[in-house]
């Protein structure tokens, strides 16, 4: 995929401590527009609490984190959504007693200044086309009705991701997609949720246990291990490092 010379996300010398524990040591990415990446490593390696202070939910302790070359580092989480970063999460952030579609209107509802509006009126603001087209492009539409509390895992996640994509954001993060998904339905899932964000969120980073995963859809691969980058280059490249071999994948890559 081409990519341009600017980055989107440029994140410099971040660091941060919790008492003596260090998970983030002075981490500098840069992420071009249209490029797949990958974040790996095992629990507790950083990966996750990286994508934590890009969108807010976590302030680092030093270093400056930019989103198209301006300042975003100590905005609220809802500031820096609005300006072009959105996520999933590992645990899908649903509202379990509305139905998938109704959740999927709060979320375009929420992107439009306009508000929840579509309380009153489920057309205002084009709330209604927004939500069933994105419904449609995860392949949904079967599960619209349902309650999220019936919904299977899996189905879960994608509505999770496909809310993220309501504001259509610069840049895409996204914790663990393919985590509580069974084994036959993830490369499916992430057949689907690559097809649904092409040529919308262009830009994606994505955190991965599933090396299977991370050989088939990312561009780039960059490995964590206590707090700090031990490799960053392709999926191939990466996956053969010896440090990435020991730390992270235990030899299996």
């Amino acid at each position: 995929m081409t990519t341009s010379a600017r980055p989107v996300l440029s994140a410099r010398d971040i660091g941060k401590s919790f008492g003596a524990v260090v998970a983030a040591a002075e981490v500098t990415i840069e992420v071009p527009a249209g490029q797949r990446l990958s974040l790996i490593g095992s629990n507790g390696a950083g990966k996750t609490t990286f994508v934590n202070m890009v969108t807010g939910y976590l302030r680092p302790d030093r270093g400056a984190i930019e989103l198209d070359g301006e300042p975003i580092l100590g905005l609220a989480p809802r500031l820096i959504s609005r300006k072009g970063i959105c996520r999933s999460f590992q645990i899908p952030q649903l509202c379990v007693e509305l139905t998938a579609l109704q959740n999927m209107l709060v979320a375009c509802a929420a992107a439009d200044a306009g508000g929840l509006s579509f309380w009153r009126d489920p057309g205002a603001g084009g709330h209604q086309e927004r939500a069933l087209d994105l419904i449609r492009r995860f392949g949904l539409h079967g599960f619209a009705d349902r309650l999220v509390s019936e919904l299977p895992g899996g189905v879960r996640k994608l509505l999770d991701i496909a809310m993220a994509l309501a504001r259509k954001p610069r840049l895409l993060l996204l914790d663990e997609p393919t985590s509580g998904v069974s084994a036959e339905e993830k490369f499916p899932a992430m057949d689907r949720v690559m097809e649904a964000i092409s040529g919308e969120a262009a830009t994606v980073v994505f955190v991965e246990h599933d090396m299977d995963i991370v050989r088939a859809y990312a561009d780039r691969v960059i490995a964590f291990y206590s707090g700090r980058v031990i490799a960053d280059g392709t999926p191939d490249t990466v996956l053969r490092d010896a440090e990435v071999r020991r730390y992270v994948t235990g030899g299996t890559a």
